[in-house]
């Protein structure tokens, strides 16, 4: 992407993210997602309060109690910002979203190609701007969708954001399959990822690291069918491997144990 298209999938999946909000009722806020602990005004509060943070505005002085979730230094100030913003009416939440989210796109559609390849902190460390819109683009994808799943209004799925997110994704198989998985060496594993934004990934092991193959094996190892939003969920944790089988969101065709493995160790996030 142009560093023009990636504000412009900035923007989009913003403007996605509100649309859906817009109608919501206090029951809808409140629903549960697939994030342990978070309900869909959680999930807004998480991505108002990380804009905020970019924008520099303080983080609030509040000290969340201890919940299970709770796994690491981020996920505590994540946290922070979301149990502050608990006690809020969820149109206040979706208020401050389209604030701050103005205010960013703003300064997005001020920056110059300088600005772009300036280096700044990113959860993956020092990298370039666009690298880091890159990264912002998808975080809001993927919440978006538990928003979605949760409130049952399934949508972007397709199109240049469900594109880069699936895509997202997709990087991280080769650090799965050889690092994670320690799949032998000689193994070939195809994921068939279905649906509009979906694609075919072949990853192949030799000297036991694991690399994206130039062509698709006809006889791979292993190959694993599911559409793109399984995809997602089990690369971002949102799914366990024995709730994508068992309800047949996955389809394993070789090697049932290597798949079985690989499926176990797809969530790459932090």
């Amino acid at each position: 992407m142009t560093d023009r298209e990636l504000v412009d999938n900035m923007e989009r999946v913003w403007r996605s993210i509100a649309d859906l909000c817009s109608p919501f009722t206090e029951w809808e806020w409140n629903t549960p997602t697939d994030c342990p602990g978070w309900s869909a005004q959680d999930q807004l509060s998480h991505l108002a309060g990380s804009e905020c943070r970019i924008l520099g505005r303080p983080d609030p002085d509040h000290t969340p109690p201890e919940m299970s979730h709770m796994r690491n230094d981020m996920g505590r100030r994540n946290e922070a910002a979301v149990d502050w913003r608990r006690s809020w009416p969820g149109a206040k939440v979706l208020e401050e979203f389209q604030e701050v989210t103005a205010e960013r796109l703003r300064l997005l559609r001020a920056m110059t190609p300088d600005d772009f390849a300036a280096e700044t902190e990113t959860p993956i460390g020092l990298a370039p701007q666009r690298d880091f819109i890159r990264i912002r683009i998808f975080d809001a994808w993927v919440h978006e969708q538990d928003i979605r799943r949760a409130v049952g209004r399934s949508g972007s799925l397709e199109g240049p954001v469900a594109e880069h997110s699936i895509g997202r994704v997709a990087m991280a198989m080769p650090y799965v399959v050889g690092k994670k998985a320690q799949a032998p060496d000689g193994a070939t594993v195809v994921f068939e990822v279905t649906g509009p934004a979906g694609r075919v990934l072949p990853v192949g092991v030799e000297r036991s690291r694991a690399r994206v193959l130039d062509q698709v094996p006809t006889l791979p190892t292993v190959s694993l069918t599911m559409d793109a939003q399984t995809f997602a969920c089990l690369g971002c944790g949102r799914w366990g491997p024995g709730e994508a089988i068992g309800t047949g969101k996955v389809q394993i065709h070789g090697d049932r144990a290597l798949g079985e493995a690989i499926m176990g160790q797809m969530n790459f996030m932090i």
